[in-house]
This record gives structure tokens, C-alpha cells and sequence, in this order.
């Protein structure tokens, strides 16, 4: 499965792409909102991983975008700091399939949910 990260923190960028690589996943990550919406038509990811609080676009822009253009059936899975019920509702009514806190990451959740939002 190809799945583009849409992260800024170059560490959570290393970390994603190293676990997801190593459970078989086919990984490009883009710094900002922006880099990830100008990925998403040349990569054609079957999953999004995206961040909320990034430069230049954030997550809800990239969500608001994406709902408008022809990849807007992409699943997305937030993957952020931000874990206020409001910040989760927003996520979702914009489209997100799913939405993880990164502050209790669980690689073995997040290979469950990949699974669910891509079925």
C-alpha cells in the first residue's frame, strides 16, 4: 500500500516512514500542507497520514482542499498533538476516516486502523 505522510517534524517524518516501510508499506512524506496536496496527484497514495499543525497549510486546509479535488476519496488519518473533541469533530467533518493522538502512539493501533480506512 502507498502512503503518503503529511508531516512536518522531521523526526515523527523518520519515524512514520521507517515502521511503515518496514510493514511493507510504499512511503513519500511532504514537509507542509502544501508539499502534500502537490504530492498526492504524482504519488497516488491509497492512505494519508496528516498532521494538523504544520507551516504553510495545515491539516484542515489539506482536508478542506482534498474535499474538493478529484483524490477527494483518498482515506486520511489524522495523526496529531491536537486531541480536543472539537479538533476531532472538525477532523472528521472534513473528511478524516480516523483520527489518532500522537502523544499515545501505538504502531500495532495505527497498522489496525491503515487496515479499517482502507477497506
Amino acid at each position: 500500500m502507498k502512503i503518503l505522510v503529511i508531516e512536518d517534524d522531521k523526526f515523527f517524518q523518520k519515524f512514520y516512514s521507517t515502521k511503515l516501510t518496514e510493514a511493507g508499506h510504499i512511503v513519500t512524506v511532504a514537509a507542509n500542507g502544501d508539499d502534500g496536496l502537490k504530492k498526492i496527484p504524482e504519488f497516488k497514495p491509497n492512505l494519508i497520514l496528516l498532521d494538523i499543525i504544520m507551516p504553510v497549510k495545515d491539516g484542515f486546509d489539506v482536508l478542506t482542499e482534498l474535499s474538493k479535488s478529484p483524490q477527494k476519496n483518498i482515506p486520511v488519518i489524522v495523526f496529531s498533538t491536537l486531541g480536543q473533541e472539537q479538533d476531532v469533530a472538525k477532523a472528521k467533518k472534513l473528511g478524516a476516516k480516523d483520527y489518532i493522538n500522537k502523544s499515545y502512539f501505538d504502531l500495532d493501533n495505527l497498522k489496525k486502523k491503515i487496515t479499517a480506512a482502507t477497506r
